[in-house]
């Protein structure tokens, strides 16, 4: 292994570690906040909190946000790099926030339980199986992009690729933000959007809300979209790479 791949390696531990970290602090939070609110266990439906405990919780996903990319620049020598370990790290940090609650918790009690995966701009919800599935899909992503770099490979995606991938990714976000979305627009909140944690029509609404099925091929459809973009710029990497080898 040459210099600059060890080098990667060693990012990739080190952010590793830094993930693991991040994933079992967010989840203590979490047993303080299902301690509180959820002592009987999580589930739906959600149960209100008060506006200024909301109001932190949003600060506090900002903040793990900026965390993750100020890390990722720090890394990379490029934007593709940089972007690469923002992912990675990322995908890091959430599948251990699972492992952590696991730990802690026993929770989830398996893959297709329903979890608030984020709140920015809207709820999240999904079985911890669509998350973790994406988690993958960012490392994947990453090593594939960081490690073609290192050995000397003109590791880019092109414009398509891009597309594929963004495209994939808004599908994704789709199929997460789709429930609470639809109680926003049918129930005639948007006007008062950046106000619904104080609306309490709202979370009346929402004190019934079950979730009861996932759009898994919509979903199983964005990442197909990004897994096959990473696939295709492998590929054509290394090809460029051999063609260019045997003319010389």
């Amino acid at each position: 292994m040459d210099e600059s791949s060890r080098k990667a390696s060693r990012n990739f531990l080190l952010l590793g570690i830094f993930g693991v970290a991040m994933g079992f602090l967010e989840a203590v939070v979490v047993v303080y906040l299902r301690q509180l609110y959820y002592p009987e266990g999580f589930l739906f439906p959600l149960k209100m909190m008060p506006s200024d405990i909301l109001s932190a919780e949003l600060i506090r996903e900002l903040s793990t946000l900026v965390m993750l990319v100020v890390i990722g620049i720090l890394a990379g020598k490029n934007f593709l790099q940089k972007f690469s370990y923002f992912l990675y790290t990322f995908a890091m940090w959430d599948i251990f926030y699972y492992v952590a609650l696991k730990l802690f918790l026993n929770w989830p009690s398996s893959f297709l339980t329903w979890d608030i995966l984020f709140l920015i701009p809207v709820t999240w919800v999904g079985p911890v199986l669509a998350p973790i599935l994406c988690s993958l899909t960012m490392i994947f992503l990453a090593i594939s992009v960081v490690f073609l770099q290192e050995k000397g490979y003109d590791a880019k995606f092109k414009v398509y690729e891009w597309i594929m991938i963004l495209l994939g990714a808004f599908i994704i976000f789709y199929t997460f933000i789709y429930d609470y979305s639809k109680i926003i627009i049918q129930g005639g909140f948007l006007s008062r959007f950046w106000d619904l944690a104080k609306d309490d029509h709202f979370w009346h609404i929402i004190s019934y809300y079950k979730p009861t099925s996932f759009q898994w091929l919509l979903f199983l459809v964005g990442e197909a979209l990004i897994v096959l973009a990473i696939i295709l710029m492998i590929k054509r990497t290394r090809l460029s790479k051999k063609s260019l080898t045997e003319k010389t």
